[in-house]
């Protein structure tokens, strides 16, 4: 985490993510995207490698970090994106319109189908594009509504 090197200390990734609070995913950004930034608010190069770990003179890093923290403000280590409930897209926002869109086809496959049926969400993938993982949950959405239009058509 911590070393001397040529008389001063480096330290490595690990140990910049705990002094920032930063992710790890965060500071790998923060270090390949160094090119991009204005000078104040580039991430220092790596002054020396020990096996597979990089580290980065401590004074050019916490320099950074004060430069970063004065311009992008104290509260937000990343890139500026606002933090999420963890709730998906269940609150709204531009990507449940795309999910009710999927859980509306996914609805109908299952009303063609009389009920759910193994392997739907890798047909509908297919049928129309995107990731299984995201059809399974439109189908799981779609089954729960089919399952209540189906205990109320019995009622």
């Amino acid at each position: 985490m911590r070393r001397v090197y040529e008389g001063r200390w480096v330290v490595s990734r690990a140990w910049i993510v705990a002094y920032t609070g930063a992710a790890v995913s965060t500071v790998l950004r923060w270090y390949t995207e160094r090119s991009r930034r204005p000078e104040h608010l580039r991430h220092p190069e790596a002054v020396c490698t020990v096996g597979r770990t990089l580290y980065f003179d401590q004074q050019a890093v916490e320099s950074f970090w004060a430069a970063w923290q004065q311009d992008v403000g104290p509260a937000s280590p990343g890139t500026g994106r606002r933090p999420g409930d963890g709730q998906g897209t269940r609150g709204g926002g531009p990507g449940r319109e795309q999910r009710e869109r999927a859980v509306a086809v996914a609805l109908e496959a299952l009303r063609t189908a009389g009920g759910p049926r193994r392997g739907l969400a890798a047909a509908l993938a297919r049928e129309h594009g995107g990731v299984v993982r995201s059809w399974q949950r439109a189908v799981n959405e779609a089954q729960v509504r089919f399952e209540q239009e189906s205990g109320a058509a019995s009622s």
